[in-house]
């Protein structure tokens, strides 16, 4: 008979700076706030993909936990063996499940440590030398910029004749630096100038992004929507009559409700009481302004089997990623958006043994390779949206990966 894998979770005296603890090897993280998980090293990482990837996912991690003897003395949310996820926007891509080897979390007052196999606690070490910033030149051409105005175009003639009321249209760009380019800068980078967003790494997808796709807590359910964006001038009184004007426009209050009643729709099978305000807030960011509405829902105390991969299955992709309907949406993004999305656009976080969870849409953000970073930068297209006016806010949301790579 094999032995069981011992996982030991116990607090720590410190609150130490996550970020600051992240070696350069095979980091992962997910932190909003100086809250959240870090981890590195990997114990156990696999790969899905096609149309059951979150069934297999969730397969994958339960046999896992089989392999598991845990001692936890701290318990609670995130505590235990963890599993970070980074699963793609189609089906067709590929999925990535990380098992950290050491994880460090901290949430409130309670920081903890949890690390797999026999050796004693591993020692921390925050006092890393300052990381040399990554100067990327971008591969940037007119063409490309009049090829994805000339989508835009084609998806609002579709939107008028088509039966479609969004879709959600991203493109790309490539940026080289004559260095291997470190995870552990950018989050730093983002950390300190998003600090409402939830920077995360996995795999090398790095970014920091402001949409929460689902918390799952002690059967409460909870999915931050975001759709509806006006770039920032930096002047603060103009800044407040432009977030006035986001709030009463009817483009952005229409593609925002779209992507409000997708989630909804989603999760209240599950619940037996969902919260849906009646109007968006707009919430600030550096350099952009979103619509923004938190939605909530109790779990179903009869659908013991629900965990974050069920709710996932259902939830993505959202009309903040996709559009409505969602079938239609999608049949469109394959016949003209010419890039393959990878895992940008999908759910990114953790799920830990209970089966809770959190995890955002992985938006603002950039896969790695190398010396390489590929960026992405979305938009949701509508009867009333002009091309000229989509590319210049797709700018807008490059400028948080494009200031991290300076």
């Amino acid at each position: 008979m094999t032995s069981l894998i011992p996982v030991t979770t116990t607090r720590l005296g410190d609150h130490l700076p996550l970020l600051d603890l992240l070696p350069d090897s095979a980091p992962t993280a997910w932190v909003r706030g100086g809250e959240g998980l870090v981890g590195w090293g990997v114990h156990a990482t696999t790969t899905v993909s096609g149309p059951h990837r979150f069934a297999d996912a969730r397969h994958w991690w339960q046999k896992q936990l089989e392999t598991f003897a845990v001692t936890n003395t701290v318990h609670g949310n995130g505590t235990g063996p963890v599993l970070f996820s980074s699963f793609s926007f189609s089906p067709d891509d590929v999925s990535v499940l990380v098992i950290p080897k050491v994880i460090v979390g901290k949430k409130g007052d309670k920081s903890w440590i949890t690390w797999v196999g026999s050796d004693p606690q591993p020692i921390l070490n925050s006092e890393r030398a300052d990381l040399p910033k990554t100067s990327v030149t971008w591969q940037v051409s007119e063409s490309s910029n009049q090829a994805w105005k000339s989508g835009v175009k084609t998806a609002v003639d579709r939107i008028h004749n088509n039966g479609l009321d969004k879709v959600v249209l991203a493109r790309d760009v490539v940026g080289t630096s004559e260095n291997a380019i470190d995870a552990r800068s950018i989050l730093k980078t983002l950390a300190a100038e998003y600090p409402s967003t939830w920077n995360f790494s996995v795999a090398g997808l790095v970014g920091a992004t402001p949409e929460l796709l689902l918390r799952l807590t002690k059967s409460m359910v909870t999915s931050r929507v975001l759709a509806g964006t006006i770039s920032k001038t930096g002047d603060d009184e103009r800044d407040l009559a432009l977030a006035a004007s986001l709030a009463r426009s009817s483009k952005d209050l229409e593609e925002h409700e779209y992507a409000v009643r997708s989630v909804a729709d989603a999760i209240e099978p599950f619940c037996t009481s969902i919260n849906v305000p009646e109007s968006p807030f707009v919430l600030h960011l550096a350099n952009v302004m979103h619509l923004a509405t938190d939605v909530t829902g109790a779990l179903a105390e009869t659908l013991a089997h629900v965990d974050a991969f069920t709710i996932l299955e259902q939830l993505h992709p959202s009309a903040a990623v996709c559009g409505t309907p969602r079938d239609k949406a999608a049949a469109l993004i394959n016949e003209i958006e010419a890039i393959s999305r990878g895992r940008y656009a999908g759910p990114v976080g953790w799920i830990d043994a209970a089966g809770d969870g959190e995890l955002g849409i992985a938006l603002r953000c950039g896969q790695i390779k190398g010396d390489s970073i590929r960026i992405f930068a979305g938009c949701g297209i509508v009867a009333g949206s002009d091309p000229v006016k989509e590319l210049a806010e797709s700018e807008a949301k490059f400028i948080p990966m494009r200031s991290a790579l300076l």
